[in-house]
């Protein structure tokens, strides 16, 4: 997917430019067939992402800082990190406690969504 992206920006950028860095490029929600403890098996990552030496990101809450980090590939987890900041709240409980106001106060220092839509990812959900 990342090809696409910079394929894509090429095509409506008027000038040449090369991407020099690596690009972070993980899910966190999926399953995959996978060779462990010898044999094949199908390993869900729910709130999760593969660690096997390549790059990941592993984000806080609105409010709070997000990661790059580089997997360690441990076998016993099934080259598996947590991904994500942990919730307190469930999404629900989230959307009725906080307004869009509390929203906007808990991130003013973040550039994200201020919305309704948006209410249960709130900083004091996590």
């Amino acid at each position: 997917m990342m090809n696409n992206v910079v394929a894509a920006a090429r095509q409506v950028i008027a000038r040449p430019f090369s991407v020099d860095a690596d690009a972070v490029n993980c899910h966190h929600n999926y399953v995959q067939k996978e060779r462990h403890f010898g044999s094949e098996v199908f390993v869900t990552r729910k709130g999760a992402l593969g660690a096997h030496g390549r790059a990941g990101d592993h984000p806080g809450s609105m409010g709070a800082r997000s990661y790059i980090v580089r997997g360690l590939g441990n076998a016993e987890a099934f080259c598996s990190c947590s991904h994500g900041a942990g919730r307190v709240m469930s999404p629900n409980e989230a959307r009725r406690r906080f307004t869009v106001a509390d929203q906007a106060l808990a991130t003013a220092h973040v550039e994200c969504r201020k919305d309704r839509d948006v209410i249960d990812e709130i900083p004091m959900a996590y």
